[in-house]
């Protein structure tokens, strides 16, 4: 008998998305503003229903769906995402004829991902991809109208489409040598895999597949596109939320199915981490684009988790899942602060091409006061700045990666980390160095509540860390559940 409490975060999810969908059948205009505080709500209450049954371990339908406490912990991880995404949209979507069609995306979207951290069968993980990323794909090119916004949906669909088709080529080799796609059964019958040449090719297609997920040099050539032309609040759900997706996928298939294989892909990983985080930092130095500086910046935010997998030890898995939910907080309260930015030059009849430029937070400070000190907090965070999420979660990983004995990583990790304060720096100092343009504006409630909850969490994990690191240990433990 199928537990269905077990599922009802997916469900709620569902429920509520299907509701979105029926009533934008019967509102117009300005009505249509009550559909973000029902997707908000939603959110909510699968947040609080992951809670409660968090720590809950159980398998169902054949052993295709698992939960347990790490798919419980990047399902927080979302639907947190998913939340801050709501609330910031409900100013973004007001008075859009496509509100209704707005939050039911991501309602979707949101589903495919936790029910990626759930699948422990490689199909059902390929089908809630494909769920996450049709759902992604139509909420970047949301203002059709906007060049940009197309360029940045097709860009993605095409790379999203290839990576696709790597991905499900890798499943059907390994499929073909072990004969199952249960992650499980595939960690018993690895042997026939390790003895064959399919598993080596199964691995590159399999890497490759997540690295277009993640983001990874040179799987990256989508990311900054498609985050800087799409909506600044959908980029926020990409960066912040459909990236950890592959995350948790990937820690899934290598640490769990392929673990025999772990000699030949820890060292992929190794040199793909280095490479991630040393390019997007480097070409994040030359940006003007906010969004686009943040694009970059989350390739090395992604190269730095990318070390779990190098390491390999349960501090060092814990860092990367703590660093997967610090990075929800920061990356998402980044984008939304840069939405907040965009919504009042283009209300201010800027071009929207040039509204995420560096010119438009001139003076921030003065203009816009709450949105500048939520977004200091966010990227001082990223860059690693104590007391936020970013150092806490930085502290664990690195400090992981130079007990396993990996100094020379650990080294470049925190070159990198330094490096990036300048172009975060530079973000500060147009706030608050430069001279306003123009007076003071009134700042969407929205947009505020959003960036306040943002920083709370944020700023809770950085100073209060003990409740997080215990949860993510516990996610980890589902890894490793005999090297804790």
């Amino acid at each position: 008998m199928v537990d269905l409490m077990l599922l009802a975060p997916e469900i709620t999810l569902l429920v509520t998305g299907l509701a979105i969908v029926l009533l934008g059948l019967f509102l117009s205009g300005q009505s249509k503003k009550i559909l973000g505080y029902i997707a908000t709500l939603g959110c909510l209450i699968a947040l609080m229903f992951t809670l409660n049954s968090f720590g809950t371990t159980a398998v169902m339908f054949s052993n295709s769906l698992s939960i347990d406490a790490l798919s419980q912990f990047f399902k927080l991880v979302f639907l947190t995402v998913a939340t801050l995404v709501s609330i910031a949209s409900i100013k973004y979507t007001d008075g859009n004829d496509h509100t209704d069609e707005f939050y039911a995306l991501t309602l979707f979207a949101t589903i495919g991902m936790m029910m990626v951290a759930s699948a422990n069968d490689l199909m059902v993980l390929f089908v809630a991809f494909e769920l996450a990323s049709l759902a992604t794909y139509g909420l970047a090119g949301f203002e059709k109208k906007n060049p940009a916004s197309t360029e940045a949906a097709m860009k993605y669909f095409i790379i999203g489409s290839l990576s696709a088709a790597l991905l499900l080529l890798g499943i059907g080799y390994v499929y073909g040598t072990t004969g199952t796609t249960n992650i499980e059964a595939i960690a018993q019958n690895i042997g026939l895999l390790t003895t064959s040449p399919m598993g080596i090719l199964s691995l590159v297609l399999l890497i490759a597949g997540f690295g277009f997920k993640i983001a990874l040099v040179p799987f990256h050539m989508w990311a900054p596109d498609t985050y800087q032309g799409s909506p600044s609040v959908v980029s926020a759900l990409l960066a912040a939320g459909s990236k950890k997706m592959g995350f948790v996928a990937a820690f899934k298939v290598f640490i769990t199915g392929l673990i025999a294989l772990q000699a030949d892909w820890q060292m992929a990983f190794a040199i793909l981490a280095v490479i991630t985080m040393t390019y997007g930092n480097i070409v994040a130095l030359s940006q003007t684009s906010v969004k686009r500086m943040l694009a970059y910046s989350s390739l090395a935010q992604a190269g730095y988790i990318t070390m779990a997998f190098v390491v390999m030890t349960p501090l060092a898995l814990t860092g990367g899942i703590l660093y997967a939910l610090s990075h929800g907080f920061m990356k998402a309260g980044a984008f939304i602060a840069t939405a907040a930015v965009v919504y009042m030059a283009t209300s201010e009849n800027k071009d929207i091409l040039k509204a995420d430029h560096l010119d438009s937070f001139k003076g921030l400070g003065k203009r816009m006061p709450i949105t500048a000190l939520c977004l200091t907090v966010f990227v001082f965070a990223l860059a690693g700045i104590p007391p936020t999420a970013g150092y806490m979660s930085k502290f664990v990983l690195f400090s992981s990666t130079i007990e396993s004995g990996l100094v020379w990583l650990a080294v470049i990790a925190i070159l990198n980390s330094a490096l990036s304060l300048y172009y975060y720096a530079r973000v500060v100092r147009y706030m608050y160095a430069m001279p306003a343009e123009g007076e003071r504006v009134s700042e969407p409630m929205p947009y505020v509540v959003a960036l306040l909850v943002a920083v709370a969490g944020v700023l809770a994990i950085g100073i209060w860390p003990e409740p997080f690191v215990n949860m993510a240990m516990e996610a980890a433990k589902v890894l490793i559940p005999g090297g804790m």
